[in-house]
């Protein structure tokens, strides 16, 4: 029971560091190491080379692909990319359901960019919708806000299911993740299209906000984007381009070689890599800047995109080297034993995350952090399969999306660019937000069910 009781005591002075004390979730998880080799007894000539390998082994795994994904999320963004794909899409659905095409925009745009800058971006997008179709504001909001958040949070390349794929062993097999990642995106994407269609006749003042005083909404960043916006092949390529191959790298790879092990496996084989590919993707990217001073954007573009990327990477090297030390002890043995005769399955992953994303905030820290402690339980959970694996970040993708609120700054985003009050947005997004996990966690048990 000692062991238990540590990892409980662990994961509450985590909740209670980043939540509470607003403590950043780096050095949290750092100390949160520190602690763990010591109450579990680790050598102490041991303890700095398993915390510095478990950071650097999950830097290695996945650092660039963050730091890539990241900078073709902010070309996409800086560029104007992000808001043809959105008018594209609403060209494809037309305007008899409104409601889907904002899910179906958000769902697509989500997958390179962050789901707060992809709400702030095509926020002034879905108010002309709804204004031009008449349709319900807080429908639209919780359409759109859904939508983004359904692959944020389980298709990669974003940053939270990387991070858990890596830190569970798939940072070599991320088309496997993406392709069921996009399933599982579906079911939480139409689960909050219901529940906009639930929340339609809860009331907003968005619509009824003259239009001068709305622009006062918009984010400053708007005013940067290109008045000549790229065209739809431009613009879908740094996402459709790199997923394409990343999931052809995984096929080539299927028992059998269904594409043989001659030059096109070769590659293939090569492209597919997630650096690789996403490198040909970032090529896609460069092709978005136009004009003058072209080298000079992409250069700023860059700089940002290490800004934001830089966090995710400290916290996702100190989740990986938590998860290292837990690794080295009893914990995983008996723990792995003590779940496996309750026959839990996937629940345990989903309400570590859930928690921790209910508490801190955070999307992202839930995934890195829930993905760390339960790596080293997989074995023992039976769990250890690739499939059984990519399960798992599913599993915690459901549960980092239990539930946002207050302490979110997604939430914020949602209500202060929708112009709702809070208790509406808790009725609407939040609520939204809550069944999304719940269903999408159901599918993830009957999948398991099923293929393990």
């Amino acid at each position: 029971m000692y062991l238990v009781f540590v990892l409980l005591v662990l994961i509450a002075l985590i909740v209670f560091a980043t939540a509470r004390l607003k403590l950043n979730p780096f050095i949290t998880l750092l100390l949160a190491a520190f602690i763990a080799a010591f109450a579990y007894g680790l050598p102490l000539r041991d303890i700095e080379t398993t915390i510095r390998g478990g950071f650097g082994s999950i830097m290695g795994n996945i650092g660039l692909v963050i730091v890539l994904g990241t900078v073709i999320g902010v070309i996409l963004e800086r560029s104007g990319a992000a808001i043809t794909m959105a008018q594209t899409i609403i060209k494809v659905f037309g305007q008899r359901f409104p409601t889907l095409t904002m899910t179906s925009v958000g769902f697509l745009v989500s997958i390179p960019v962050f789901c707060d800058s992809g709400f702030v971006i095509l926020n002034s997008l879905k108010r002309s919708v709804a204004r031009t179709l008449k349709a319900s504001p807080v429908a639209m909001t919780v359409a759109l806000s859904t939508g983004l958040f359904a692959t944020h949070t389980l298709v990669p390349p974003t940053p939270g299911p990387i991070a858990a794929a890596g830190n569970l062993g798939l940072g070599d097999n991320l088309g496997l993740v993406i392709l069921v990642g996009l399933g599982f995106a579906v079911i939480a994407a139409l689960t909050g299209l219901a529940w906009a269609h639930f929340s339609q006749h809860l009331p907003s003042a968005e619509l009824d906000e003259p239009e001068e005083v709305s622009g006062a909404h918009q984010h400053d960043d708007e005013s940067a984007l290109p008045r000549d916006l790229p065209g739809p092949g431009r613009a879908f390529a740094p996402i459709l381009v790199p997923i394409l191959l990343i999931c052809l790298g995984s096929v080539v790879n299927y028992p059998g070689a269904p594409l043989g092990q001659g030059a096109l496996y070769e590659a293939l084989n090569f492209l597919g890599k997630p650096v690789n590919a996403l490198m040909v993707g970032l090529g896609c990217a460069v092709l978005l800047l136009r004009g003058e001073g072209r080298v000079a954007k992409f250069s700023d573009y860059i700089g940002k995109g290490l800004v934001i990327a830089a966090p995710i990477l400290l916290v996702t090297g100190a989740g990986g080297a938590f998860g290292a030390v837990l690794a080295a002890t009893p914990l995983g043995d008996f723990l792995g034993s003590s779940l496996s005769s309750l026959g839990i399955g996937m629940l345990m992953p989903f309400l570590v995350a859930a928690a921790l994303k209910t508490a801190q905030g955070s999307s992202t820290v839930a995934m890195v952090t829930a993905s760390a402690l339960v790596a080293p339980l997989l074995p023992q959970m039976g769990l250890d399969s690739d499939m059984g694996r990519v399960l798992t970040v599913m599993a915690i993708a459901a549960g980092s999306m239990t539930v946002s609120h207050a302490n979110d700054s997604y939430f914020w985003v949602v209500a202060q660019f929708s112009r709702m009050d809070v208790a509406t947005a808790y009725r609407a997004h939040t609520a939204a937000t809550l069944a999304m996990g719940i269903v999408t966690i159901i599918a993830v048990q009957l999948v398991a069910l099923v293929v393990l």
